[in-house]
């Protein structure tokens, strides 16, 4: 079962490669030394666990880097590439230890809900894009406080559940799956889901990390077809986080988490009042116009 997901993850890796690099190459799409510089590290901190998406839209709306319409579109076709390389050392190194059925069930899942939401991201309103990531950033920063609280669920020992939590499992990940488009990550709600539900929380990260590569390269497929996404910082995000990815993947053990997790926490709430405000900002425009487009008529 598992050769079942490894040759299609290493296909469909080496088709967004082209891809993505054929779509920067045409829009020429330089990445700068900040954005390399910011998808090593969030990468390098996303493969320990901590999450890439809420420092890096931190990041994003500290220093304006992109529209608020594009950042979560921009953070998924950036990240994709290196979460299929943190796909394939999950699945080789955990893969095998986990439930079948469990496993190709949520990858699947997110898959659909990543190519389903990538339409409704397009054609939300600028303001509703903004709501949702505050809200994402909001989440993110809850549940890094509770890790450094001893808060979250510790897990258990299983690598399977019943059937009715297997359901379960795979229809949450199918919402996780819409939510990427929106710039909220899979692999903190996961881990809360899993860890709550009995199983080893080093078991979710085949399932998050496999469905992310899978659900990844098809929503991001799609933005870049549509183009709405900023090529030159994906392209850095992605450039920047493959190497980091190998680092923190294969030499780093351990190390202490905690005082960066409360570092994220400030800037996260501060990027996540921002985006409120803009959200709060753009709604007013919009009910504006719209009333000017009335009177018009």
């Amino acid at each position: 079962m598992l050769v079942a997901l490894m040759v299609p993850l290493a296909l469909t890796t080496l088709f967004f490669a082209a891809t993505a690099i054929r779509a920067a190459i045409a829009r020429h799409a330089v990445p700068t030394v900040e954005t390399l510089a910011l998808g090593a590290v969030t990468n390098f901190f996303d493969t320990l666990g901590i999450g890439s998406f809420a420092p890096t839209l931190a990041w994003f709306k500290f220093r304006n880097l992109v529209p608020d319409r594009l950042i979560p579109c921009t953070m998924l076709v950036g990240y994709t590439l290196p979460s299929m390389v943190q796909a394939m050392i999950f699945l080789i190194l955990l893969g095998v230890l986990v439930d079948p059925v469990l496993l190709v069930g949520c990858v699947f899942a997110l898959l659909m809900g990543a190519v389903l939401g990538a339409g409704l991201v397009a054609k939300a309103r600028s303001s509703a894009v903004q709501g949702v990531v505050a809200v994402a950033l909001l989440v993110a920063a809850i549940l890094y406080a509770m890790t450094n609280l001893d808060l979250m669920p510790g897990g258990g020992t299983a690598a399977s559940l019943p059937p009715k939590l297997t359901v379960i499992a795979i229809a949450a990940n199918f919402g996780f799956g819409l939510l990427l488009n929106f710039g909220v990550g899979n692999y903190a709600p996961s881990l809360v889901m899993f860890s709550l539900m009995g199983m080893d929380p080093h078991l979710s990260f085949p399932i998050m990390a496999g469905g992310a590569a899978f659900a990844g390269a098809a929503a991001s497929t799609r933005h870049i077809a549509m183009g709405k996404v900023d090529l030159r910082i994906a392209a850095g995000l992605a450039i920047g986080g493959i190497p980091a990815v190998l680092v923190a993947a294969f030499l780093v053990r351990s190390m202490p988490l905690a005082m960066l997790r409360w570092l994220v926490i400030v800037v996260v709430v501060y990027a996540a009042g921002v985006m409120l405000r803009a959200a709060y900002s753009s709604r007013r425009e919009e009910r504006a116009l719209t009333v000017e487009q009335a009177v018009a008529i």
